[in-house]
């Protein structure tokens, strides 16, 4: 960004997450009331919680997961993870790549993938993870290029750097920028994974994040002041 964004500019790029295993109704219920005391732009659930989100009526919009993640789900069964987390009140669906056939090169498996779940919520915003850290732990940067023109190909609307969950790790400036660079401002980029501080998450709007997927968004916009 060519300036520093204010705090509730920056609040409205996040996705405030909670994908915990763990995660309880009641902590659904107090992520959108914190959400709505942030002013962030949508909240992130699993899509066994999108149901409690919605009834939380903090006025934040509701995002949810499909094949999360780890990406090895049959295609059906994430497309329709997503048409009934849609069916739930969510208004947007992040899913996971299948990465061992990104991997792989087969990057037409990747593309139907994505092409499924895309089919299954028409309506809905798709953003696809690919597990950007992975992808760039090769010799080269092609494999993350070709799978980010399979998104955009696929008719998704944001590629995302990561689940949060992979060994590999998360979002990283390197990471984004190319991400950013393909598709070019016809997509947007969602950086999400290991963002824990201000200074971290202006350097991923720098590289081109026009979204950011945050657990401890407080503390994130704590650090701007």
């Amino acid at each position: 960004m060519a300036t520093k964004p204010t705090r509730a500019q920056l609040a409205a790029m996040v996705d405030h997450t909670m994908l915990k295993p763990e995660a309880t109704e009641a902590d659904v219920a107090a992520l959108v009331a914190e959400a709505a005391e942030l002013g962030v732009y949508a909240v992130c659930v699993s899509p066994s919680m999108v149901s409690a989100a919605v009834r939380a009526e903090g006025g934040v919009a509701v995002a949810s997961v499909a094949g999360f993640p780890s990406g090895k789900h049959i295609s059906a069964v994430k497309a329709h993870e997503a048409e009934q987390a849609v069916a739930s009140g969510a208004t947007e669906v992040d899913m996971v790549i299948d990465i061992g056939a990104a991997l792989a090169g087969d990057i037409e498996a990747v593309r139907a993938d994505i092409a499924a779940v895309r089919a299954a919520v028409p309506g809905a915003v798709l953003k696809v993870i690919v597990e950007s850290a992975v992808l760039l732990s090769g010799p080269d940067e092609r494999g993350l290029v070709q799978v980010c023109r399979a998104v955009e190909d696929a008719g998704a609307d944001f590629v995302k750097t990561s689940t949060g969950f992979h060994p590999a790790g998360g979002a990283s400036v390197r990471a984004v920028a190319l991400m950013s660079q393909t598709v070019g401002g016809r997509l947007g980029v969602k950086a999400s994974g290991g963002i824990r501080d201000a200074t971290a998450a202006l350097a991923m709007l720098d590289a081109g994040a026009t979204r950011l997927g945050l657990s401890g968004t407080r503390a994130v916009l704590d650090g701007l002041d």
